[in-house]
C-alpha cells in the first residue's frame, strides 16, 4: 500500500496495527488509501478483539460472504466478445458437493467492515475460509453483537458456517430451500419452484421448469469512454 494515499490518521493507525500484530495480519494494497487487512481464520478472534478494545473499532458496520470461484479466469480478461456469455448461470453442476470434497483455500471469504467513531477511522478485514467443507470461520458475535444477523445472512446465501454462533439458521430463504443462492455455481433459475397443487389443495415444491439458457453475451466496447489514454486526453482538452 502506498502510504502517500492515506492521511496521517490512517498512516499512524497502520503503523500502530503492524507494530502490535504484524505476525497475525497482512496489509492489502489500495489505490484510494483504504485500509484492508487479511487475517488467518485461526487468529480472527484475537485480532477482532484487539481492534475493538485497543484500537477503538466499536462498531461492526457490515459482515458479508464472498465467493471467488472463477475469479481471474481468462474468459473475463478478453478484449472481445465471448461466445458463451454468462455461461456460469446455466451450468448445473452439483450445488452441494460431497462432504469429502475440499474447496480451494481462497474460494470463500468473510469480509468485516469496521468503524471507529472515537478515532474517525474505518478498516476492512478479510478472512479466507480455507479448504474445509462446509467453509467455516469463528463467530464474532461475542465481540460485536450486530454480527448475529450478518453471520446468518452469510450462512444462508453462501453456506459459510460460523463456529460459536448462538442461533445459526437461514434468515432470507425458506427453510426448505436447497443450496445457497449467492454461490457462483448456483444456477440463476434455482433448483426448485413453488406452485399451488389443485389436487392436494396446498402449495408444493417441484424441480424448476425454466429451461436454462444463455441470453446475454459479454461484449467489450472499444469507444473512447473505455480507452484510458483517450479519456485522459479528452479530460485534458476539456480542462484547457
Amino acid at each position: 500500500m502506498r502510504a502517500g494515499k492515506m492521511n496521517k490518521r490512517y498512516t499512524d493507525f497502520v503503523t500502530e496495527l503492524q507494530n502490535g500484530y504484524a505476525s497475525a495480519l497482512t496489509l492489502v494494497g489500495s489505490r484510494v488509501g483504504e485500509v484492508t487487512v487479511e487475517v488467518s481464520k485461526d487468529r480472527i478472534t484475537e485480532v477482532a478483539t484487539a481492534l475493538r478494545d485497543k484500537f477503538g473499532f466499536e462498531i461492526l458496520v457490515d459482515l458479508c460472504g464472498v465467493d471467488y470461484l472463477g475469479y481471474g479466469d481468462s474468459e473475463w480478461e478478453t478484449h472481445g466478445a465471448t461466445d458463451n456469455g454468462f455461461s456460469r448461470g446455466v451450468n448445473r453442476d452439483v450445488i452441494v458437493p460431497d462432504a469429502d470434497t475440499l474447496y480451494h483455500e481462497k474460494r470463500f471469504a468473510v469480509v468485516y467492515h469496521l468503524l471507529s467513531i472515537s478515532r474517525n477511522l474505518r478498516v476492512r478485514v478479510r478472512v479466507y475460509c480455507g479448504e474445509s467443507n462446509p467453509p467455516i470461520v469463528p463467530s464474532v458475535v461475542d465481540i460485536w453483537s450486530s454480527a448475529n444477523w450478518y453471520e446468518r445472512e452469510a450462512y444462508d446465501l453462501f453456506g459459510i458456517m460460523f463456529h460459536g454462533h448462538p442461533d445459526l439458521r437461514r434468515i432470507l430463504t425458506d427453510y426448505g430451500f436447497i443450496g445457497h443462492p449467492f454461490r457462483k455455481d448456483f444456477p440463476l433459475s434455482g433448483n426448485l419452484e413453488v406452485i399451488y397443487d389443485e389436487e392436494k389443495e396446498r402449495v408444493v415444491y417441484q424441480p424448476v421448469s425454466i429451461e436454462p439458457r444463455t441470453l446475454v453475451p459479454r461484449v467489450i466496447r472499444d469507444d473512447t469512454r473505455y480507452t484510458p489514454d483517450s479519456n485522459q486526453s479528452s479530460l485534458g482538452e476539456a480542462d484547457g
